[in-house]
């Protein structure tokens, strides 16, 4: 039976326990609950009993908002939906070109293929969802079961685990979205994830390609998180959601927590890991820290506001220095290769400053709005790049496809 036609009014998702968390008064209600204190610390972080759907990226709140706001022609969410249906990406006629292997880092590289096909079934789900066309509908149905149908392999050098990870949890989503469609095969689509994505992924988590554990930088960890998180929502597998969580707040590697914003500076700033990087790669950070809390958050996990606000602040940090003002900077030591050879940055880097990625406009609407929290520097960034766009939008190589996009659309409030 296909999902109900988003021009119906859709019913209310399935609170899930860990739900009770969301608000301020979530310790109180946890207490009530009677939540361990392992739960409560994160220590030992327990699985939504039951596992909310629409429940990733996007809720039945955020999909009925859009909906009913393009209806009536407000912005805006007009200006969202209309740079999504100008997207060549989202047209219905998209074809899919699934592989059984693809490869990313090395020789016969084809991952290009992989993330096009991802965006076109994400976008298209979208315009399902949000504008009700069933021809969308279907051609996100084709692409998912085309490559689950086909996908073996994801292999290549050391950028094979960045392919599992960022595309691991966008195939997610997409597919997310199309749960309970009729045609799409969600059991032969879940399996691919478990069995192609899944294990790149823990591999990468627990081994780290058998490299000193800083070597690698927080967006490998991040993507690979935000791969494990959202394969346990699509399978309701509350131990890779637990996986997820627990290394988000407790992981040894760069894309934990503490080690990706590892110092706390004044006026409520944050220093992110890559900043003495580059900034293209630290606003890939935030597009792919924001993922992981966004999915988490949905399924009533509050890793937004996870040790004191602590991505909040480095989200302020990284909008403020790419708004072209002044941020503190301390020096940042690590090691790398599989000696842990000594490296340091000394100064932030300005390389690929103010670079556009569509990643600011869930983290404004979150913090400014959900949280009626003060983030000026979110907010302005935010109107930097308005409306957002998504794949296919700032360009054509793999970094303009990092994130899902269309930030406009589906979060303002």
């Amino acid at each position: 039976m296909s999902r109900i036609s988003p021009h119906k009014h859709l019913p209310a998702p399935e609170l899930s326990r860990r739900g009770l968390l969301k608000t301020a008064g979530g310790l109180t209600a946890a207490l009530a609950v009677g939540a361990s204190a392992t739960a409560l610390t994160g220590a030992a972080e327990a699985a939504p009993a039951t596992f909310t759907h629409p429940g990733m990226l996007h809720n039945w709140g955020d999909i009925n908002r859009a909906k009913v706001r393009v209806a009536a022609g407000d912005n805006p969410w007009r200006a969202g939906w209309q740079r999504l249906i100008d997207n060549s990406h989202s047209r219905s006629t998209w074809t899919a070109n699934p592989q059984e292997t693809i490869i990313r880092g090395g020789d016969g590289q084809n991952y290009g293929i992989l993330y096009n096909d991802i965006a076109a079934a994400y976008q298209n789900a979208l315009r399902w969802q949000v504008g009700g066309t069933r021809d969308n509908a279907d051609c996100a149905v084709r692409i998912l079961n085309a490559w689950s149908s086909r996908l073996t392999t994801v292999t290549g050098n050391a950028d094979r685990f960045l392919a599992a990870g960022i595309y691991g949890w966008q195939f997610a989503n997409a597919a997310e979205l199309m749960r309970g469609y009729a045609g799409f095969d969600l059991g032969r689509f879940q399996n691919m994830m478990r069995k192609v994505f899944y294990p790149l992924n823990n591999q990468f988590l627990t081994q780290h390609n058998g490299a000193c554990i800083t070597n690698y930088w927080a967006n490998w960890d991040l993507c690979n998180v935000a791969s494990v998180l959202a394969i346990g929502i699509l399978c309701d597998d509350g131990a890779k959601y637990d996986q997820a969580v627990n290394y988000f707040k407790n992981g040894a590697g760069n894309g934990a927590i503490r080690n990706a914003v590892p110092f706390l500076h004044p006026d409520n700033l944050a220093q992110w890991q890559e900043s003495g990087r580059d900034q293209g790669h630290t606003i890939m950070g935030m597009g792919q820290m924001g993922a992981i809390c966004e999915m988490a958050w949905n399924q009533g996990e509050d890793l937004y506001g996870w040790d004191g606000n602590r991505f909040m602040r480095a989200a302020q940090y990284v909008a403020k220095y790419n708004l072209n003002e002044t941020v503190p900077f301390t020096k940042y030591t690590w090691g790398t290769g599989v000696n842990c050879d000594y490296r340091e940055h000394t100064a932030i880097s300005d390389v690929s400053r103010g670079q556009l990625r569509p990643v600011w406009a869930m983290l404004d609407s979150h913090y400014r709005r959900r949280r009626n929290l003060s983030v000026p520097y979110l907010q302005r960034i935010a109107q930097t790049n308005y409306p957002e766009g998504g794949g296919g939008d700032y360009g054509t190589n793999s970094g303009g496809f990092d994130q899902l996009g269309f930030g406009t659309l589906m979060y303002a409030k």
